[in-house]
């Protein structure tokens, strides 16, 4: 389980799920040690998976911290290996990203403003870690 300053990721009743809350200030090394995580995941898993990303009272990140490698190359990672990238409460920027980038991409793309019915939505639940 992946718990860094301001990542936590939820544990849950899919194995091809993964889901972390958001919150705080994100710095440069939680980002990297993210991303680092996701392309083990990437790399370990045969069939794409599904991510939730839940923003909780989250404050943005350290500037440059988008541009290591290693986030980068998630990001390329996750066109072909994730199936549905779930947002709850994403900021106003990234909402409209996100729309756009389900639109041209083959990952489905999808915010809420509820985390239940996210939740609902991906037909899973957290779990005790």
């Amino acid at each position: 389980m992946l718990k860094t300053q301001g990542i936590t990721q939820i544990a849950t009743d899919r194995t091809d799920l993964f889901a972390f809350r958001i919150s705080g200030k994100i710095t440069d090394d939680a980002m990297e040690d993210m991303a680092e995580y996701m392309n083990d995941v990437f790399d370990a898993h045969a069939e794409k998976v599904d991510m939730l990303m839940i923003f909780d009272h989250f404050d943005g990140s350290e500037f440059g911290a988008s541009w290591d490698w290693d986030v980068i190359k998630s990001r390329f990672k996750a066109i072909s290996n994730v199936d549905r990238y779930v947002v709850v409460g994403a900021p106003d920027n990234a909402e409209k990203m996100i729309r756009f980038m389900d639109s041209i991409l083959p990952v489905k793309a999808e915010t809420f403003d509820d985390e239940a019915v996210a939740w609902r939505s991906l037909q899973a639940q957290a779990t005790a870690a």
